[in-house]
């Protein structure tokens, strides 16, 4: 179980336009991701960023794993936000997507940056968000966001209702049916080809194998490593340099024990993935 997120915060949310008419336009070297690889959501925005063969184009600070500032933020990103707001009245957090052509914050939204990557800067590399997909996609994310990641959190509760934990690993399962069914007959979440929803389907896993895992019963893990297609699919993205160039495991951990509340249970014991192989 993770430590509460820092207190909420106006986020910055302008977008990246077409044209000089819209503000914020594309051109090389105009703007800088900031990102924490421990993060799951820098870690989506790391991979989209190397699928799309960005590093020249908008490049990348990389900020520690673990947020050094006492609010919960990163020192480092201080100076951006009180440039973007006066006494920004919350923690420095990440990613950013920051303009240096005014040295303020563009978005701090992580959807919103993904998708101005992809369809702003993208031409070079794979359509990760392809037209006509959008609802599968979001129907992806979803999954991973309630059925998946919420889920195994309500499962790893240790002082939560013994029914509702087994509720929770339910949806969690009956998830990773679905996926695993679907991976047993095709290459990619959606189909033949690689969109923004196997980025979204990638974090999640190494999510549930380096984060959630530790707070769920050995025989809970168990029938989670039981998919074999879709273990062997994360295995199979985590060989391609744009996804496991980025997986920094001792990163991953360092951040859960920092925040960690939960009490870590026999799960923690049982591996699903090897993911240095």
């Amino acid at each position: 179980m993770s430590a509460p997120a820092p207190t909420a915060v106006p986020s910055f949310r302008s977008r990246i336009g077409c044209d000089a008419r819209s503000g914020y336009y594309a051109a090389p070297r105009r703007y800088r991701l900031h990102l924490s690889l421990s993060c799951p959501h820098c870690l989506r925005i790391a991979v989209t960023h190397s699928l799309l063969g960005l590093h020249d184009t908008v490049p990348v600070t990389l900020l520690p794993a673990v947020p050094d500032a006492e609010d919960g933020g990163h020192l480092q990103l201080r100076p951006l936000y009180e440039a973007s707001s006066h006494q920004h009245p919350g923690p420095a957090v990440a990613p950013v997507l920051s303009d240096a052509w005014t040295g303020t914050i563009v978005s701090t939204h992580a959807p919103d940056i993904l998708r101005d990557l992809a369809r702003r800067f993208g031409g070079r590399g794979p359509d990760l968000f392809p037209r006509g997909a959008e609802d599968a996609m979001d129907v992806i994310t979803r999954l991973c966001e309630q059925d998946i990641s919420g889920a195994a959190q309500r499962a790893g509760e240790p002082h939560g209702d013994a029914t509702a934990r087994d509720a929770a690993l339910a949806t969690l399962l009956h998830a990773l049916d679905e996926l695993d069914r679907r991976l047993a007959t095709q290459e990619y979440v959606l189909g033949t080809r690689l969109t923004h929803a196997d980025v979204e389907l990638w974090v999640t896993l190494v999510q549930l194998d380096t984060v959630h895992r530790h707070h769920l019963c050995a025989a809970a893990v168990h029938r989670v490593t039981g998919h074999p297609h879709l273990w062997a699919y994360a295995r199979r993205l985590a060989a391609h340099p744009a996804f496991g160039s980025h997986l920094d495991l001792d990163a991953i951990a360092r951040r859960h024990h920092a925040h960690c509340r939960g009490q870590e249970a026999a799960g923690a014991a049982v591996p699903i993935v090897d993911w240095t192989t």
